[in-house]
């Protein structure tokens, strides 16, 4: 079976079709935004202008281009283009678009650009299906998805793939698009001279988020209610033009729809401010942007492993109580949903936004993965190591490992990091909440190691370093 190449099409699209697919841009030169990636001289766009592509991974939210940038793609390319989507399509049609493939490079020299669009919905063994084709460069593979490609796409594929991510697009870039559909006379609505407030404008391009595809839904919507088609005895352009306003608006969205996309640039807005709130100890603007987010109609138990984080990066051992509250906010959250739920968040969220505040944890692990990374990786030394056979014990493992339970304080002079190590320091607690007993804990375990350094040395006075 041949899958159906979905940008097969009329060149003038029928007027019934959806306006977000009769203003689709069909050249670079209509296309609005993502000009990070697209501007002339550009390295995607020069590859798709000279028709030199290799394997691309496109990911972003809904209505920013991906897909638009796929058929740029089939109209310039001389490769076979085939597409299908992950949604429509099994193993039984990547088969076949696999066999076709191999015959096309072999038979005719030509290789195939296939586009997967939301590659994130084929499974592992589908996008396996893939990689042999890809490697033997009968197949370009170009994918779109929604979804984070570092988790959805194999790590093989996405080892072969270039990956482009595409932003959401800003509010002026919306409020563009919506403008050039309300002006087209050939594909968009310009001919029913329809006019549009700076305030609806507005409206319209903060409710679509980013998506153009909503910008445009939205106003075709809108269109339909205020406008019919001039017939053919009406002169379009006399009485009042017909006109959307914030009031048309409201009467058609009913409940303005709080800006919130789980995948989206605002989903990470908001947790943003949400995260920044709680670190800055305000608690009002942290109950808010919780309302938001939830009310936006995030996964409650996202929000609860969020707040598990804080209380670790940003709390941390000032207030060790904030990582069990938060872990019992979640176990709360977990057992009685929504909208009871809401108040264990709360709760958590105010507790954390007045918790005393330190990433001395945080700083702690990030210095030691960045020594674990760029230093040179040393052997665990010998004395810490198990000798669980005599061959081990010949060779000194665990030979000079000091118990530290056999002495009277619990302390030993024995150093546990590796030779090219030995005078790092991670963690530094600060004066704020329960880390400044744990300052002072750590500053006499310190001092008592310097004390019996220096009896061991015969230098019972010696000077002891303090921290800084």
């Amino acid at each position: 079976m041949k899958p159906r190449n979905l940008f097969q099409e009329h060149k003038t699209k029928s007027v019934n079709s959806p306006l977000a697919e009769r203003m689709r841009p069909r050249t670079f030169e209509e296309f609005t935004g993502q000009q990070e990636i697209l501007a002339p001289g550009r390295p995607l766009r020069e590859a798709i202008e000279r028709d030199t592509l290799q394997s691309l991974i496109f990911w972003g939210p809904p209505g920013t281009g991906k897909t638009t940038l796929a058929k740029l793609i089939a109209n310039t390319t001389h490769a076979h283009f085939v597409s299908f989507s992950a949604v429509l399509s099994g193993i039984k049609e990547i088969r076949a678009v696999m066999a076709e493939a191999e015959a096309t490079r072999h038979q005719f020299n030509r290789r195939t650009i296939l586009f997967i669009d939301e590659i994130h919905r084929f499974n592992k063994a589908q996008q396996d299906a893939f990689l042999p084709k890809v490697e033997s460069g009968d197949v370009i593979l170009i994918g779109a998805t929604t979804e984070n490609p570092s988790f959805e796409v194999n790590s093989a594929l996405l080892s072969r793939s270039k990956v482009f991510l595409l932003r959401a697009l800003t509010t002026s870039e919306i409020s563009t698009i919506a403008r050039n559909a309300l002006t087209d006379s050939k594909r968009g609505l310009g001919d029913r001279h329809i006019e549009i407030t700076p305030e609806a404008l507005s409206a319209i391009a903060l409710y679509s988020n980013g998506d153009a595809r909503i910008a445009l839904n939205t106003i075709e919507f809108a269109a339909s209610v205020v406008s019919e088609p001039p017939s053919k005895h009406e002169n379009p352009t006399s009485s009042a033009s017909h006109r959307i306003d914030s009031l048309l608006l409201a009467n058609i969205l009913q409940k303005r729809a709080l800006l919130y996309d789980k995948t989206g640039e605002e989903h990470f807005n908001l947790i943003s401010a949400l995260h920044k709130s709680l670190r800055n100890s305000d608690p009002n603007a942290a109950i808010y942007w919780l309302a938001r987010i939830l009310e936006g109609g995030e996964d409650p138990l996202y929000i609860a492993r969020r707040l598990v984080r804080f209380a670790s990066e940003d709390v941390g051992n000032a207030d060790p109580n904030a990582l069990t509250l938060t872990i019992a906010a979640k176990e709360a959250v977990h057992f009685i949903g929504l909208p009871e739920g809401t108040t264990a968040l709360a709760q958590a969220v105010t507790y954390l936004a007045l918790a005393p505040k330190s990433n001395a944890v945080y700083s702690a692990y990030s210095n030691a993965t960045k020594d674990a990374h760029q230093q040179t990786a040393s052997p665990v030394p010998l004395h810490l190591r198990n000798a669980p056979t005599a061959l081990m014990k010949e060779l000194g493992y665990a030979k000079g490992y000091q118990y530290a339970h056999n002495k009277e304080d619990a302390v030993t002079t024995m150093s546990c990091l590796p030779s090219n190590l030995l005078d790092r320091r991670y963690y530094h607690p600060t004066k704020r909440g329960f880390e400044a007993t744990l300052l002072k804990r750590l500053e006499a375990l310190e001092r008592l190691r310097q004390k019996k350094l220096g009896q061991l040395q015969g230098q019972p006075n010696a000077s002891i370093k303090k921290r800084e």
